[in-house]
This record gives C-alpha cells, sequence and structure tokens, in this order.
C-alpha cells in the first residue's frame, strides 16, 4: 500500500478537534513514519497530493512540513521535496557498548558454529541467524541468460584449464569495481578465488605460521574464528566501538610490544557489529600498520550495500607500501553461490598465487565469465540502488520491532549499510538458550558467544539478520524472540522493566 493510500483509510482532518489542521495533518504523516509506512529516506507525499487528498490550502500544509522539520522527522530537498530522515522510526534504541576484550591472545581450540549453518537447510526454520542475503533480489534470470551465452560463446574456454589468476576480462571488470572504493589496480593484481572466505584464508596462510597471533575485532565473524582454528592460529580479540570499529589505542598497544603478526578485520559495514570506519580512520589505520609492518587483511563483502548514495572508501585506498591485502566478492550482491570472489595480495602476490595453485588450481571460469558480461553490462549499479533501498527498509523495520517487543534496556547497533544487526540485551538474557529455545519454535537466531573466541563474552547479544526474505512471519516471530527474552529475565530475578515497549508497528509496504 502507497503512503497516500495508507492516509485515505484515516478519517478527515475535523476543524477544531485535535487540533489545528496543520497540526493533525503532521500528526497523521509522523504516525506513517513510526509505523514504518514511510520509511529513513522516503519521500513524502507531495505537497500537491496532501493538498487534494485531505482538502486543505497549500499553506496548510506547508505548515504541517515545516512542523515535521521541527521534530526532526523530514528535511527538505530543494526543487525535490521532504523526505523522511535517518534514524528517527519508532523510540530510537541505544548502541550496543563498547567491547573490551582481555589484552591476551586466545588459542581457539572449538568450533563455534552452534549447528547454524546446518539449520539452513531447514526451510520451516525462519532464518535471523546466518547472514545470508535475499536471494530474491538477485539478478537470477539475468545470470542464467549470460551463464547460458557463456556456454554457447565461450565453450572453449569454460572447459579447459585456467590460470590461477583466472579469467583475464573479469580481473578487469573488478578493477573497475573497484575503483568505487578508492582502489587503483591492474588485472595482473587480483587473484580470482571461490568466495571471500578462500580469499582470507589465502591472505592468512601467506602471511601467518601455526602458533602465530592474529588480531580481530571483537565481535567479529564467526567463520573467521573457525578459519584461524583451522590454521591453528591464535586471537587477539581488539577492545572496539559500534560507532568507530576498532580501537586504537588497543591495537597500538599490541603493536609495540609485538604480539601480533597480521590483522583482519572488514571496515566497511563489518560482521556483526555493522560499524563503517571513517575515511579518516581508515587513512590512520593504514599509516600505524604501514609503521610497524604488519598486514593487514581487509574484508570488504559488504562494502557495495551502503545505504546511502556514495560507496565507502577502503582501508587499501589509502595503501602505499601494499601491506593491505584487499578482499572481495559478489556472494552478497549478485550470487552467493556462484563462489566468486577475489584478493588483491599486493606484495605477498607470488606467495599466494602459490598457496592457490596448491589448493585448488583455479576458480571455476563459468561464473567468472558469466559475471563479467553482468559487470560489463552496465546493469550492476541499478541492481544496487534496487537491493541498498530493501536492505535498508527491512533494517529499519526490524529495529522498530526490536524497539516494540524487546525489553527495556534492550541496545542495537545502528548500521548504516550491510544487513546485520548486533543486539545487545539486559543482563540476565542468556542468548545461547535463548536459540535453543526458539529453535524449537522454528526461529532461529546467532548468539553471542560464537562471536568471540571466549564462550563467556557476549552471552546477552545476538546477531539478527535483516537480509533474509520478508514475509508476514518476520514480526510475529521478534515478537516472541522478545516475549522470551522477558521470561527469561522474569526466571532470573531481573524483573525491573523487564517488560516489551506498547504499541504497533506495521510489516513491510
Amino acid at each position: 500500500m502507497s503512503p497516500i493510500e495508507t492516509l485515505k483509510k484515516n478519517s478527515p482532518l475535523t476543524r477544531g478537534e485535535g487540533g489545528a489542521l496543520y497540526e493533525q495533518l503532521a500528526d497523521r504523516i509522523e504516525g506513517m513514519i513510526v509505523e514504518g509506512v514511510l520509511l529513513p529516506g522516503d519521500r513524502v507525499p507531495s505537497v500537491r497530493k496532501l493538498k487534494q487528498q485531505f482538502g486543505v490550502s497549500m499553506s496548510t500544509v506547508l505548515e504541517a512540513c515545516r512542523l515535521l522539520e521541527d521534530r526532526g522527522l523530514v528535511s527538505a530537498r530543494p526543487q525535490s521535496g521532504h523526505y523522511v530522515r535517518e534514524n528517527v522510526t519508532g523510540k530510537k534504541l541505544d548502541e550496543p557498548s563498547d567491547s573490551r576484550p582481555k589484552a591476551r591472545a586466545v588459542k581457539v581450540d572449538r568450533a563455534m558454529s552452534l549447528k547454524l549453518k546446518l539449520s539452513i537447510e531447514d526451510e520451516s526454520i525462519l532464518h535471523f541467524g546466518a547472514a545470508v542475503p535475499n536471494t530474491n533480489c538477485f539478478p537470477q534470470k539475468t545470470m542464467n541468460r549470460l551463464i547460458g551465452q557463456a556456454l554457447r560463446e565461450e565453450s572453449e574456454l569454460v572447459h579447459k584449464y585456467n590460470t590461477p589468476r583466472g579469467v583475464e576480462e573479469f580481473r578487469k571488470a573488478v578493477c573497475k569495481r573497484m575503483m568505487y572504493g578508492g582502489i587503483s589496480v591492474g588485472p595482473e593484481d587480483v587473484l580470482v578465488t571461490n568466495g571471500t572466505k578462500e580469499s582470507v584464508y589465502l591472505a592468512l596462510k601467506a602471511v601467518t605460521k601455526p602458533g602465530d597471533t592474529v588480531a580481530v575485532e571483537s565481535p567479529t565473524y564467526f567463520d573467521l574464528i573457525v578459519t584461524l582454528e583451522s590454521l591453528h592460529l591464535k586471537i587477539l580479540p581488539l577492545a572496539t566501538s559500534p560507532r568507530d570499529g576498532v580501537n586504537f589505542d588497543s591495537l597500538g598497544k599490541a603493536l609495540q610490544m609485538k604480539q601480533i603478526q597480521a590483522v583482519v578485520l572488514i571496515t566497511n559495514f563489518s560482521n556483526p557489529l555493522g560499524v563503517c570506519m571513517s575515511d579518516s580512520r581508515k587513512k590512520a589505520l593504514a599509516g600505524m600498520l604501514e609503521r610497524y609492518d604488519v598486514p593487514l587483511i581487509e574484508d570488504d563483502i559488504y562494502g557495495d550495500l551502503c545505504f546511502g548514495e556514495e560507496r565507502p572508501k577502503t582501508v587499501k585506498a589509502y595503501d602505499k607500501c601494499d601491506h593491505v591485502i584487499y578482499c572481495s566478492s559478489f556472494s552478497k550482491t549478485i550470487s552467493p553461490g556462484m563462489r566468486v570472489g577475489w584478493i588483491v595480495p599486493g606484495k605477498y602476490q607470488a606467495k599466494v598465487e602459490q598457496i592457490k595453485l596448491a589448493i585448488n588450481q583455479a576458480a571455476p571460469t563459468l561464473g567468472q565469465i558469466a559475471m563479467a558480461k553482468y559487470l560489463n553490462g552496465g546493469g550492476y549499479e541499478r541492481h544496487l540502488r534496487k537491493l541498498r533501498k530493501v536492505y535498508q527498509q527491512q533494517t529499519g523495520l526490524m529495529l522498530q520491532y526490536l524497539s516494540q517487543y524487546f525489553p527495556e534496556g534492550t541496545k542495537v547497533s545502528q548500521p548504516t549499510g550491510g544487513h546485520v544487526l548486533w543486539v545487545e540485551m539486559p543482563v540476565g538474557v542468556d542468548s545461547v538458550r535463548l536459540h535453543d529455545e526458539a529453535i524449537k519454535e522454528g526461529i532461529a537466531i546467532a548468539p553471542g558467544p560464537i562471536f568471540s573466541p571466549r564462550e563467556e563474552d557476549f552471552l546477552n547479544c545476538m546477531r539478527i539478520n535483516t537480509g533474509l526474505p520478508w514475509s508476514e512471519r518476520i514480526e510475529p516471530a521478534i515478537k516472541r524472540l522478545g516475549e522470551l527474552a522477558v521470561e527469561q529475565l522474569w526466571r532470573s530475578g531481573v524483573r525491573k522493566k523487564a517488560v516489551p515497549r506498547k504499541g504497533k508497528l506495521s510489516g513491510l509496504v
């Protein structure tokens, strides 16, 4: 239902009741914002449409818009109209606390996925836990056509051995894409991989040896923890802010004490915190690691999923001495199943190529050819604009539901891109137990402890995926999770304010 259709369902404005006409109209529009009919970035119905719908004067509509501006709900754009401002839906939740892990390396000796990946196969489960993208929004028909075209037109190339670096046409297309992140390299600098996970694995193999220590943000992506475990590496969790990213004091001390041999970070819309490091901090980080001659493995898989118009830069953009190994893929934007990623190893290229050759010779050719055709066809930016809008809307709605249904004291990240939320619940909620209780009711979450090498960390936290296909099941499921969290607080004796917020919110429109 469109915003103007939603307005039509409401009773007409009445003089003398509920305040001045412009106040009533402003209240109506504010209600649409709070209920999720109008989301951050959406255009408010035009002055002409509002004037026609409610039979009021243009000055009344303009006065209502000015009142909404005063309330901090909308902003005016010249020659364009009024738009809903960011972070205004519902009651704004506080951001999670900064992490303060103990400043010592941890040897990883356990698998931490908690059957999360296996649960994806069960279609009856609502998967808030796994950070899987909404493939319904991906260009599947176009990719199917391009795969067929590749088989017809380039059959010989598809079926013969490829070099470890990969298909040149794809590498050229990737170089053009990386320019959006401030990276200027040639196709000879790129190595195609089977996704970002393999890229990070190759980078770690190239710059570390068993027993070395790798610094990571805290919390960090649990698949990275499993990868570090498989390579017999120790982890040094760094203090991390949900606003700024890794704490430079924490990192600086580790560098000064020569505790670490490498750093692995997702600098754009990190998983699970969703934080995007500012350009100034990215530049400072590149300089800091250069001074201590420690490589950074930069995972930029979420970089294209910004909610704004301008894609954020990378740390690699500020890398003057090849200390940054850049890793990315199209798994979150085009196709996770095709497993097409890449790595820019810099000065470690020869070693990375040697390791790649030893593992699996080269990435599959067919996907690279089809992907190159898609990227060169000019439709990727248009696709990204639509995908970003979907994720922004769904993230906004999820924030509303969490605000409405979870107990007082719940804190949630406020990402400006990607499709995950980090939820910090009041002390007394055990997210592992919450997972076990919810899975019995067909709801999966990612408990906080799996994002740390220490089992006791982030027990009252969880990650929520906002990128899953939207349905009418989502709001009731979030409500049920909130109820289970409240029940835990009551059982633990933490009763004060352990009640969900009141109010009714609508679903996605």
